[in-house]
């Protein structure tokens, strides 16, 4: 019985998406059962109470579970430290927060991602508001190459004068692939061959719990990310982290609340439990966006259009870009994706001026929390070359629902 009234075009491509998925699906699930121990054994090693669960009020002084999440997650993610809080508004807001931490007047900072995605790029080298280029941090950068891959002759006669390399895991609004642990393990060995005092920092958003170990295993001093996407489970409410070395992480605090209070401060209201519970079923949350977004990859390369990555190949983040074409089909696709949400099912997505970018932007995004991209959301800026970025389902039955609409969406429209 199907709920849905789709097209048998649309069910014979699924069938047939799924098979090709299978010995695919197969790796991720290994991926999600060694996360998932690995997180369970974080929790029972650092004694997870019900007394964490709660939250405190006011100054946040002595707030065990504030402190037992900070525990529990820098295990969880191999670091000394780390820094979760509710009070980080986006995964932006987190990575600002650790630039302004570890950097200072005349210090330079080199992205060898090339140039940042657009919001990030105003608090790096904006013109006004306060930016790093306003309080005199030098900017660098190194291009990938032609084929999305680092260029590391390139990385390596830059290196020498940075104090801090920053490190873009995911393919933001791109089309390159995005970074595996390995590759950022290589970008930090060649940092390090000529500045062995350089602070690596990795903007891990979307890339947490994608493979079996994280970027603060091969080299890297800080991973920073947002609550909202993999780490947060589809639970936590809002929130970020900033985790690694524990000097430097305190440096982070000291810039998010204060000087000499650091993380001594800051209530946890009642997102503790949240957090803690998010993170507990990160791996498997994980698990069901990286199936939903191989399962697009396959369903729309079956129905004659590019993924990337392609459904058969090694995924390093939950995006999947499908290009589409022109603005019309983008459009329609991310349409069919509201349509087929749990919330706002009956939205039509628009394209809109969105702040930070430099086009307009069209999202959709029928969540249970605003802006949360673990769970199934699609948007693209409306510009070549057409494509659109998928990410996220909280289940995977519901993820292909999702797909299987906005592929129904298009094909009723005309453009399938």
């Amino acid at each position: 019985m199907s709920f849905f009234d789709y097209s048998q075009k649309i069910i014979e491509g699924a069938q047939k998406a799924e098979t090709l998925c299978e010995p695919y699906f197969k790796i991720i699930s290994d991926i999600s059962a060694h996360n998932g121990e690995k997180v369970l054994s974080a929790f029972i090693k650092n004694g997870v109470a019900e007394m964490h669960l709660k939250g405190t009020t006011g100054y946040g002084y002595n707030d065990a579970g504030r402190d037992k999440l900070d525990e529990v997650f820098a295990e969880a993610v191999g670091a000394e430290d780390a820094l979760v809080r509710h009070g980080f508004v986006n995964g932006t807001h987190a990575l600002s927060t650790a630039l302004f931490g570890i950097l200072r007047p005349n210090d330079t900072l080199l992205c060898v991602t090339g140039k940042p995605y657009d919001t990030l790029s105003e608090v790096i080298f904006g013109d006004y508001g306060g930016s790093l280029k306003e309080f005199g941090v030098k900017y660098a950068q190194v291009d990938l190459l032609p084929d999305g891959t680092p260029d590391y002759e390139g990385i390596k006669n830059s290196a020498a004068g940075a104090k801090a390399v920053y490190i873009q895991r995911s393919r933001g609004y791109s089309l390159r692939p995005s970074l595996s642990v390995e590759t950022i393990g290589k970008i930090a060995e060649t940092v390090l061959s000529v500045n062995k005092t350089c602070v690596i920092m990795v903007d891990n958003c979307y890339g947490e719990f994608t493979e079996k170990t994280e970027p603060l295993s091969v080299g890297a001093d800080l991973i920073i990310g947002s609550l909202i996407k993999n780490p947060g489970g589809g639970i936590a409410r809002t929130g970020g982290y900033i985790a690694g070395q524990s000097g430097l992480v305190e440096l982070c605090a000291y810039r998010l609340t204060t000087v000499g209070t650091g993380a001594e401060v800051g209530c946890s209201l009642d997102e503790n439990r949240n957090m803690l519970l998010g993170l507990f079923l990160a791996p498997q949350t994980v698990e069901n966006a990286l199936k939903t977004a191989v399962f697009a990859s396959a369903l729309f390369e079956t129905l004659g259009y590019e993924a990337f990555p392609r459904y058969n190949e090694p995924r390093t983040d939950i995006i999947t870009a499908l290009k589409l074409g022109n603005e019309q089909k983008l459009i329609a696709f991310c349409e069919g994706i509201q349509s087929g949400s749990p919330v706002d099912s009956m939205a039509l997505p628009e394209p809109w001026d969105m702040p930070g970018y430099d086009n307009k932007v069209i999202m959709a995004a029928g969540t249970f929390t605003m802006g949360a991209s673990i769970e199934l959301s699609a948007d693209a800026p409306l510009r070549e070359p057409f494509a659109v970025w998928l990410q996220g389902g909280l289940t995977y039955p519901t993820g292909k629902a999702g797909i299987m609409h906005a592929a129904q969406y298009m094909e009723n429209k005309g453009m399938l």
